[in-house]
C-alpha cells in the first residue's frame, strides 16, 4: 500500500486533488463525496518519510543528519522548504544562519561552535 501512495505523489506532483470515495477494508462498507486531505497527504512521499522520520527522531536535527548522511544546513533548508507547503501550522523553521537555543546547542555539542560562541547566541 506504501507504493499505492508513493505512486499516487509521484503522478500528482505538488497539484491538489480531492478523494471522492472511501472504502473500509475487508467490510464493503463505502462513503462517497468529496474529502480534502490533510495538509501532511499533500507533500510527496519522500517529504512525508523525512517528516515521520523527523518526529520518530523527536525533532533532532544530529540524528537526522546521521540518518540522511547530510549536513545541518541540509537538513534545514529541506525543513524550511517543507514548512512553506504546509498550510497547518503557521509557526516558521528557522533559517540555517539563524539557529535556535536547541540547534545551538546541537552545534556546541557536536563541537561546531564554541561554548563562548553558543553563550553568545543563546543571550540574543
Amino acid at each position: 500500500m506504501a507504493n499505492d501512495w508513493h505512486e499516487l505523489t509521484d503522478l500528482t506532483g505538488t497539484r491538489e486533488f480531492v478523494v471522492t470515495g472511501v472504502r473500509l477494508k475487508d467490510s464493503g462498507v463505502g462513503i462517497s463525496g468529496e474529502f480534502e486531505l490533510p495538509p501532511l497527504a499533500g507533500l510527496r512521499y519522500e517529504d512525508q518519510v523525512f517528516v515521520a522520520e523527523f518526529v520518530r527522531r523527536h525533532g533532532s536535527i544530529k540524528q537526522m543528519e546521521r540518518a540522511f548522511g547530510v549536513s545541518y544546513p541540509t537538513i534545514k533548508n529541506r525543513l524550511n522548504r517543507i514548512a512553506g507547503e504546509l498550510s497547518l501550522v503557521s509557526v516558521e523553521v528557522e533559517p540555517a544562519g539563524d539557529p535556535s537555543a536547541h540547534d545551538t546547542l546541537d552545534l556546541l555539542e557536536r563541537g561546531e561552535i564554541t561554548a563562548a560562541e553558543a553563550a553568545g547566541r543563546l543571550r540574543r
